[in-house]
């Protein structure tokens, strides 16, 4: 039984330090959310919570094979590809500034409002499920992803 349990035991520490946890994920990518926050108004913490939920902290297949961090959509229902993850979280920034659905978040919300923008993607028809900005607001509030959300320097 010793024989079987430790390999097994070694094999599942391997994996587990080969799937990204949520707090190496946010290190990886706070600084495109911030940069984001800076250029689009939308707050890191968003940005942030919303990659790490709908991407299972870069864990996904559809992040792992395609770079998509936030479950985007492109032609005939099929998921959009990307050729990088920073890339994924430009065009999550262009949809939220650009479709009009969302475009109006930015003028109604600063980029220190994270409930308000979670809620407000939420009604702008982003995700199917009523628990889904209750999902991301969780995250924020758990990895304190609101200690990101800061004024840009010219302000």
């Amino acid at each position: 039984m010793k024989k079987v349990f430790l390999p097994l035991l070694l094999l599942s520490g391997f994996v587990a330090k080969a799937q990204n946890t949520s707090k190496s994920y946010i290190d990886k990518y706070k600084d495109a959310a911030i940069s984001i926050m800076h250029d689009y108004g939308i707050p890191a913490s968003v940005t942030l919570a919303i990659a790490l939920h709908e991407s299972a902290s870069g864990n996904s297949t559809l992040a792992k094979k395609s770079n998509n961090q936030f479950g985007m959509k492109g032609g005939k229902h099929s998921y959009k590809s990307y050729d990088s993850v920073l890339e994924s979280f430009e065009d999550f920034a262009r949809m939220m500034t650009e479709r009009k659905q969302f475009s109006k978040l930015a003028d109604k919300f600063d980029s220190f409002d994270y409930k308000g923008w979670a809620k407000g993607i939420q009604r702008g028809g982003y995700a199917s499920s009523g628990k889904w900005s209750a999902q991301v607001l969780s995250l924020i509030k758990k990895f304190q992803l609101n200690s990101f959300d800061e004024k840009p320097e010219d302000q």
